[in-house]
């Protein structure tokens, strides 16, 4: 099995129109990302977490940056085309307009 690693993401405009969230609203939506998560089971390697601040680090040094990443999941499968399938129902796309994930495969370092 290959390992992919999926990354979510809320356009910032979406971000700065959702405010603080209810709490009985976060407690629907963990609700859905469990029963996500309880259905692709067998392919979620590290069901991940939502992301905070970030820190863009160059050679200059380190300053504060801001991006659209909400969060981040781990996954096997076969191939690209299969794991895409496993977020065809994922509800990041129930919290905003706009809300996307992108999948890529993690690839082996050669040489090591």
């Amino acid at each position: 099995m290959k390992k992919f690693i999926a990354i979510y993401s809320i356009p910032a405009s979406a971000l700065a129109q959702m405010g603080t969230p209810d709490p009985d609203e976060m407690k629907a939506a963990m609700h859905e990302w469990m029963k996500w998560a309880e259905k692709n089971q067998e392919s979620i390697i590290d069901l991940g977490a939502p992301l905070g601040k970030t820190k863009r680090i160059t050679s200059a040094g380190a300053t504060d940056a801001k991006n659209e990443l909400t969060g981040y999941t781990i996954v096997q499968g076969e191939s690209l085309d299969a794991v895409a399938k496993i977020f065809a129902d994922n509800p990041q796309f129930k919290l905003a307009e706009g809300a996307s994930i992108e999948v890529m495969e993690c690839l082996e370092v050669l040489g090591m």
